[in-house]
């Protein structure tokens, strides 16, 4: 089931989000999250934006979310795009489901362009993105580093 999301889901989300600080370059972030520092992060999110959840059997398997873009007045219609999965929960479809939704919703509160920003490589995340309309429109090469290797990141941009 998708939902919105609720405060009292920020430990299952937090665990979901440490998995990726920790074992991926997903996310340039090093140190794990405490459920404060998380809750902090997301407070400006989730009271401005869709912010979604899949549960199942009273677990969350995921979640997304829109988030600004640039700070600037003139970007007010461009948002920023982030879904992470359980890791157990990869291959099922939860992701376009929850994709999906959050498109949905960013389209209902009147976004004109989505922005998907991916290390590379990550061929889930590209098949996912482009599944649902998105086209890559910029690629930057090591431009992070983490794990002692440089990242290169690509931007994926859906205009409705």
């Amino acid at each position: 089931m998708i939902r919105d999301f609720h405060i009292d889901d920020i430990e299952q989300l937090v665990e979901i989000y440490n998995y990726y600080i920790e074992n991926t370059v997903i996310t340039f972030d090093k140190n794990p999250c405490s459920v404060d520092d998380f809750e902090q992060k997301i407070k400006p999110i989730y009271k401005k934006y869709p912010f979604i959840v899949f549960e199942e059997n009273n677990e969350i398997l995921g979640y997304a979310y829109g988030s600004s873009w640039r700070p600037k007045p003139s970007y007010k219609f461009t948002v920023e795009s982030t879904i992470y999965l359980n890791s157990d929960a990869q291959g099922k479809g939860i992701g376009t489901k929850l994709y999906t939704e959050l498109l949905k919703q960013l389209k209902q509160q009147n976004f004109h362009t989505i922005i998907g920003g991916l290390t590379l490589p990550n061929a889930a995340s590209i098949k996912l993105h482009e599944k649902l309309g998105f086209k890559k429109v910029a690629h930057f090469k090591q431009v992070g580093r983490k794990f002692d290797e440089w990242l290169d990141v690509g931007f994926w941009q859906l205009t409705f």
